[in-house]
């Protein structure tokens, strides 16, 4: 059997609404707390404070698939540095420098919506604003082409070309994917792929798309909190994401920020 691909009402495509935009105001609320001198555990303690305010369930604190050492245990992944992906928070101040990625996923009345940022704290290097400014036009690029009608080849497509046109080699191990009443499911959204194949794009389909990048190397290993992510040459990661849905026309960015 393939993948269970299941599209939304437009009915349900208005339900979803809410989640993505408390997605939204608490990564815009992280994002302004996220400094010089904050620790990781003081970012994972507003984001769990803004969850229980809104009556929200966080889909992070209880989730274990497969390729995780234990149940994660916070409600924010905070990524830095050399770590992209899935960073567990701990006892870590954040120093002058640091680039930080903040993913946030929680269900709102049922349904999910996921989101992704980053930010240099203090004083930023050059390239490590750049890196954050690829993912994010690699970001744009993949909703441009989140159309009915269109392939997830061509969202792939859209987010691989910006990548090598920097000269950035492009992991294929964790990418986007459906959102809905879970956090993860079908389709995959590879970030790299070939324009015109794959599953064709029709209107209801719910996915969130997210760029990952690191400078140097496409190559990770699991840290030994079982968790983070990282790159195996230490080179630095940047990581957008946002839900949206297809629709006759213009696709929905639910988690936009304002």
């Amino acid at each position: 059997m393939g993948p269970v691909i299941e599209l939304r009402t437009p009915a349900q495509i208005e339900e979803m609404r809410p989640a993505g935009r408390f997605v939204a105001s608490v990564l815009t609320a992280l994002l302004e707390k996220a400094d010089v001198g904050v620790n990781l555990l003081e970012l994972d303690e507003l984001a769990h404070r803004m969850i229980r305010e809104q009556g929200a369930e966080s889909c992070y604190i209880d989730y274990h698939p497969s390729f995780g050492a234990s149940p994660f245990g916070k409600v924010l992944c905070t990524s830095v540095n050399d770590a992209v992906l899935h960073g567990l928070p701990h006892d870590y101040v954040l120093a002058d420098g640091d680039l930080v990625s903040l993913d946030f996923a929680v269900s709102v009345d049922g349904w999910v919506s996921d989101s992704a940022v980053s930010k240099v704290v203090g004083t930023p290097r050059e390239e490590d604003l750049r890196l954050i400014e690829l993912t994010e036009v690699a970001l744009a690029a993949g909703i441009e082409q989140a159309r009915s009608g269109n392939r997830m080849g061509d969202i792939s497509h859209a987010i691989g070309s910006v990548a090598h046109e920097a000269g950035l080699s492009v992991n294929l191990q964790f990418g986007g994917h459906g959102v809905g009443r879970t956090m993860h499911g079908d389709p995959h959204v590879a970030n790299d792929g070939r324009p015109g194949r794959g599953l064709k794009l029709k209107p209801g389909l719910v996915i969130a798309i997210e760029p990952w990048f690191l400078h140097t190397t496409d190559e990770i290993y699991i840290d030994a909190d079982g968790w983070t992510i990282k790159s195996k040459d230490g080179s630095r990661g940047a990581h957008s994401e946002h839900t949206i849905a297809i629709t006759d026309g213009d696709p929905i960015v639910f988690t936009a920020r304002d």
